[in-house]
């Protein structure tokens, strides 16, 4: 299962790259589809892109919701931390 998952942007790179925070895992992930993004923002990260900024309000329920899944949380964080932008 591919889930769009809540991160906070926790650093600005270059080339359209920025760190976000994701459930206390760092990644690396392309912002090149947003307008513009800055660090504290919250963005959904769904394989390696930053698709949509959203609310600290929007993400924190979103995290609950996809926490409620069990398993496919567990495998989600798992895949995202396993992944890396090349």
């Amino acid at each position: 299962m591919c889930l769009g998952i809540p991160g906070e942007v926790v650093a600005l790179g270059q080339d359209s790259l920025a760190t976000v925070a994701v459930n206390g895992v760092r990644r690396d992930i392309s912002v090149k589809l947003l307008e513009r993004v800055d660090v504290g923002d919250w963005v959904l990260v769904h394989v390696g892109f930053a698709l949509s900024k959203i609310d600290q309000a929007e993400a924190d329920a979103t995290l609950d919701q996809i926490k409620k899944l069990g398993r496919a949380w567990d495998e989600e964080i798992e895949a995202f931390m396993e992944t890396e932008i090349v």
